[in-house]
C-alpha cells in the first residue's frame, strides 16, 4: 500500500472496509533466519502458528515459516491442524494442546502428531491407529513447574513406559513448557530444566527412545542455550515481538504486522463537549475530533478508552472516550486540515514514530500475546512480500 499526504492510493480502493492488518511476510523470514543463526544448525525450528497464526492468518503465516526454514508447524488444537490440512500444508504439525478421545480418528487420518499427557488419550490414539491400520505419533508433554497440561515429574517414567505397550502408537517426541521464561528471576526456568533433564536422564536408563526433545519458547529461546535441545519453538519471536522487554540486546526481530485504518468522520467539537457512551470525556477545548472505524469487536482494547493513541501523520492523536464495538474516536485538534479518509496507525510506523503491539498492551493492562491473537477475522489482511 502507497500513502501519499495521508490518503491510501487508490490500489487498495477494493477493501470492503476502512480498516486492514498490513502483514510483511518477508519480515517472518527475517526473523526465523535470525532465530536460525542464534540456535545454529541442527536444532529444528516449530514454527507455533496457532491463534490465527498470532492473528496474522494461520495459513500465510504457515507457509510463509516453511518457506522460511522451520521443519515443523505447532498448533493448539485439532481444528487448527485441518485447517492447515485442507490447505494442503503436509508437513509434520503437532497439536499442542489436549484432544478429545472421539478426535483420534481425524488426527490419524490427517498424520498429526498429538501431545499425549494422559492413559486415556493414549489409548483412545492406540484403538483407532489400530482400527485404520496406520500409526500414531505423539510427543509427551511433562508439567515440570506450569502447572497446566503434562504428567507430573515423578510419574513420567511410569507413565512413558505404559505407553510404549499400547499398540500402534509410536513415541515421537517428550517437551516440557516454561512458565517464567520472559521474567527476570531465573530460578523458575533453571528448576524447570533440570527436572526436565532428569526425566530425560531416567527415560535414557531405562532405554527409552523418547524422540525430539523440545522445551523452549520464544524468551526460552533467547535466554537459554541449553534449553534448545533438538527443536525449539518461537511463537512471538516468529513475528519480530520481543518475548521480554530487553530480548532486541541479544536477537534483532522484524515486527511483522501493522494495523491502520481510515478516518470516517471528521468534525469540531465546542470546549465541555462530552464523548460517547456514557460521556466519559469532557473537551477542556474547542477541538477537531475524527472517527475511526476500528473497535473492541476487532480485537482493539476497550481498555484504551480516554488513556490510548493512535498516530496520524506521525503525531500521537489520543483517544477520547469509550472505545466502541466498531469504532473511536480520536483528538486531531493539533494536526492541522485532517479530512475524511486519513490513515491512522494503530499499531505500526507513521514517519519517525512507533505504536507496538507491547505499547497498545501496556496502556491496556495486558500483553502483547492477548492484543494480536484478539485481532478479528473482521480486519482484512493484507500481506506484503509475498
Amino acid at each position: 500500500m502507497k500513502v501519499e499526504d495521508g490518503r491510501v492510493e487508490s490500489g487498495y480502493a477494493d477493501l470492503k472496509r476502512a480498516a486492514w492488518l498490513e502483514v510483511d511476510l518477508e519480515a517472518i523470514r527475517y526473523n526465523l533466519r535470525a532465530l536460525r543463526g542464534l540456535i545454529g544448525p541442527r536444532v529444528k525450528i516449530m514454527a507455533v502458528i496457532k491463534a490465527n497464526g498470532y492473528g496474522h492468518g494461520i495459513i500465510q503465516a504457515a507457509k510463509t515459516a516453511m518457506e522460511g526454514g522451520a521443519q515443523q508447524l505447532g498448533v493448539a488444537m485439532l481444528q487448527e491442524a485441518l485447517e492447515l490440512r485442507k490447505a494442503n500444508i503436509a508437513c509434520p504439525i503437532l497439536v499442542l494442546g489436549c484432544s478429545l478421545p472421539e478426535m483420534a480418528h481425524d488426527i490419524i487420518h490427517n498424520r498429526l502428531t498429538q501431545t499425549v499427557s494422559s492413559v486415556q488419550t493414549g489409548k483412545a490414539l492406540s484403538e483407532a491407529a489400530c482400527s485404520l491400520g496406520k500409526t500414531a505419533y505423539v510427543h509427551i508433554k511433562v508439567d515440570t513447574g506450569m502447572g497446566r497440561l503434562g504428567m507430573d515429574v515423578p510419574r513420567t517414567v511410569e507413565f512413558v513406559m505404559e505407553l510404549q505397550k499400547l499398540p500402534g502408537l509410536v513415541i515421537s517426541g517428550i517437551f516440557t513448557h516454561l512458565a517464567c521464561a520472559d521474567e527476570d528471576d531465573d530460578s523458575v526456568s533453571q528448576l524447570q530444566l533440570e527436572n526436565f533433564r532428569k526425566t530425560l536422564r531416567e527415560l535414557a536408563s531405562f532405554g527409552v527412545n523418547t524422540g525430539i526433545v523440545h522445551a523452549a519458547n520464544s524468551a526460552g529461546i533467547v535466554k537459554y542455550p541449553e534449553a534448545h535441545f533438538d527443536m525449539v519453538r518461537p511463537g512471538l519471536a516468529l513475528y519480530g515481538l520481543p518475548p521480554y522487554p530487553t530480548a532486541f540486546e541479544t536477537i534483532s526481530l522484524c515486527p511483522s504486522l501493522s494495523l491502520k485504518a481510515r478516518t470516517v468522520q471528521v468534525k469540531g467539537f465546542s470546549r465541555g463537549s462530552s464523548i460517547g457512551y456514557g460521556q466519559t470525556y469532557t473537551l477542556p477545548e474547542d477541538t477537531v475530533l475524527a472517527v475511526v472505524p476500528v473497535g473492541y469487536a476487532d480485537g482493539l482494547p476497550r481498555a484504551l478508552s480516554n488513556k490510548g493513541y493512535v498516530l496520524v501523520r506521525g503525531k500521537k492523536a489520543p483517544i477520547v472516550g469509550r472505545v466502541c464495538m466498531d469504532q473511536f474516536m480520536i483528538d486531531v485538534g493539533h494536526i492541522p486540515h485532517v479530512e475524511p479518509g486519513e490513515v491512522v496507525t494503530i499499531i505500526g510506523k507513521s514517519e519517525e514514530e512507533y505504536i507496538s503491539a507491547r505499547d497498545i498492551a501496556d496502556a491496556s493492562g495486558t500483553i502483547q500475546n492477548e492484543i494480536v491473537s484478539s485481532l478479528t477475522e473482521r480486519l482484512p489482511r493484507l500481506y506484503m512480500n509475498e
